[in-house]
């Protein structure tokens, strides 16, 4: 909450930010650096020896050879910096290699997703459980779409040319973390994206899997943050979506 309070401050001065590029459409501002520190602070001092992944400083070991905590100060940082509402803190807590408890926090909007394994997960203290829909046709689904300096442009048209044409709409909110807890509260039905990091994944993970949801990545496989792909929904879209982005383009 400390690092949201900083983050919904620094967002009402976004004109007055400090901000560099990483990569091509890829930045950073004061911000994340400032929401990072305060979370590496925090959570060090309530959990001493634990190691950390975060998105701007990377590793950091830990004596603790059993936790790890995955960070992401600010998902959507483009949002973010022209005062779109639509970002959050992603923080999740690993235990011998398994997703066990997870925060998604969008302070703009005052909106805590929790979610802890075997315990549900939760909107502030509201129970969440994933959408009931159980045909494409029905269903709003969520992405993220490449842009400038990532690659597959082609491929994604592709997967999402099929989407649209079996859906009843596609959005893209441009923040991971948070479509995948909107899949979550039922407010998507479903999610698919690639390249993603793990810190873009794993709260958003541990969320829809306690909201009864299904996560995979595209292959149908448990390797999404080695390798990048998530498909969420529940079961029923969850299978139909794998199967619809899998399709390949008609011949002509």
């Amino acid at each position: 909450m400390k690092a949201g309070r900083s983050l919904g401050r620094d967002f009402g001065e976004v004109q007055n930010l400090q901000v560099s590029l990483k990569g091509p459409g890829d930045y950073v501002s004061q911000a994340d650096r400032k929401a990072e520190e305060i979370i590496h602070a925090e959570l060090s001092r309530a959990r001493p020896g634990y190691a950390f992944l975060m998105e701007e400083r990377g590793v950091v070991e830990g004596e603790d050879g059993q936790h790890r905590w995955i960070v992401d100060p600010l998902d959507g940082t483009t949002n973010f910096l022209h005062g779109l509402p639509m970002f959050a803190i992603s923080i999740a807590l690993e235990r011998q290699g398994q997703i066990v408890a997870g925060v998604i926090y969008n302070p703009a909007m005052d909106e805590l997703y929790t979610a802890e394994r075997g315990g549900g997960a939760f909107l502030n203290d509201r129970r969440l459980r994933v959408a009931g829909r159980s045909k494409l046709s029905d269903c709003v689904i969520g992405t993220g779409i490449p842009h400038l300096g990532r690659g597959h442009h082609g491929n994604y048209l592709i997967e999402l040319r099929h989407v649209m044409a079996e859906t009843s709409g596609v959005r893209r909110i441009g923040a991971a973390a948070l479509d995948l807890a909107y899949v979550a509260a039922g407010r998507l039905d479903g999610f698919w994206e690639d390249s993603l990091s793990p810190w873009d994944m794993a709260a958003g993970m541990l969320l829809i899997r306690e909201a009864g949801g299904f996560v995979s990545d595209k292959a149908g496989g448990q390797d999404m943050l080695e390798n990048g792909s998530i498909v969420a929904g529940n079961e029923a879209i969850h299978r139909a979506l794998l199967k619809t982005v899998k399709k390949p383009l008609p011949p002509r």
